[in-house]
């Protein structure tokens, strides 16, 4: 096999494409993956704008074939995705089941790690998941957002007779409406383009601009936008008791009223990664749907063109298939 590889390098804020990349060397329990597909998402391009100082390969969001098993011979030649945490398994987060959370946490091609825009990327076993034949790549490359969708379920209570706002209906935003329509709530999502107020209006959910909706209150409010103005218009859509779920990832800070948030008693929720399993699972039983979010897919030697189209207004999901 060879020793190098193509693939994107983030250094300085500066991204750039290599052919000269060295091949993952694995250590114990991780194994090695060719990339089939792999997704870009915000926090890919926060990265740029500097969300973390990170020098390596970015790009979290894939799914791949692994061709190194590392004595792990029931995973050779299957196709994969992969939890992006890769935990210490020893520190009281791990012991206490909560590998996300990891004290001594790396996070792939975000902390620490090298990432999946690339020909290979490397993970340990106990990250992957098998992904069944029947489900095609470009489902498969969703199951790290879908997972991040399901996520708020698992952490809030929605009734259906809670009124529910999404703010945001990018990449995220999208996944996230989907997950929260099968409760039953009272659902409306905050859109600034038609083209995903055409997409959720297919799925049954209702779409607002932000003009409208000034002055309603909800009862929870998913904050998507990766915007500081975002943040402000999710906070004033929540009713005092109210719950704001926090789920973007971006570079800066935001001015936050906290005494408000005392006096209105309202509960934030940070939200991050979810199960993968289980968005493998929603995806590939059609109860979360993708197919109108593909923008375009790029090869890896477009890879700098895959990012600026990604970072465009309106522009949805766009794959790097290497």
């Amino acid at each position: 096999m060879e020793t190098t590889m193509k693939g994107l390098w983030l250094e300085d804020r500066k991204m750039s494409f290599r052919a000269d990349l060295a091949l993952p060397k694995l250590e114990a329990d991780e194994v090695l993956i060719k990339v089939l597909l792999a997704g870009v998402c915000s926090t890919d391009l926060e990265m740029v704008r500097g969300y973390y100082d990170f020098k390596g390969v970015p790009g979290h969001e894939f799914v791949g074939l692994v061709e190194d098993d590392n004595g792990h011979p029931d995973l050779l030649g299957k196709r994969v995705i992969g939890d992006i945490n890769i935990s210490c398994g020893e520190c009281e987060r791990c012991l206490r089941q909560e590998p996300s959370q990891c004290m001594q946490r790396k996070t792939l091609g975000i902390f620490d790690y090298d990432g999946v825009f690339a020909e290979y990327c490397k993970l340990p076993a106990k990250n992957l998941t098998v992904v069944p034949d029947s489900v095609s790549d470009v489902l498969a490359v969703f199951s790290e957002p879908t997972a991040a969708a399901l996520r708020i379920l698992d952490q809030v209570q929605v009734k259906p007779s809670d009124k529910v706002i999404v703010v945001g209906a990018g990449r995220l935003g999208l996944l996230i409406a989907q997950a929260l329509k099968n409760t039953g709530c009272d659902l409306k999502v905050v859109v600034r383009r038609p083209e995903p107020a055409a997409i959720l209006a297919g799925w049954g959910i209702g779409a607002v601009y932000a003009d409208e909706i000034k002055g309603a209150l909800a009862d929870i409010v998913v904050e998507v936008t990766g915007s500081p103005e975002g943040f402000a218009l999710s906070r004033s859509l929540t009713r005092a008791r109210g719950t704001l779920v926090l789920k973007s990832t971006f570079a800066g800070d935001v001015s936050v009223n906290l005494s408000k948030l005392v006096v209105d008693e309202i509960t934030l929720v940070g939200s991050r990664c979810g199960n993968y399993p289980a968005g493998l699972r929603a995806l590939s039983s059609g109860l979360i749907q993708v197919g109108d979010m593909v923008d375009s897919i790029f090869s890896l030697e477009q890879g700098l063109e895959a990012l600026a189209r990604a970072g465009q207004p309106g522009v949805l999901k766009v794959l790097i298939r290497p």
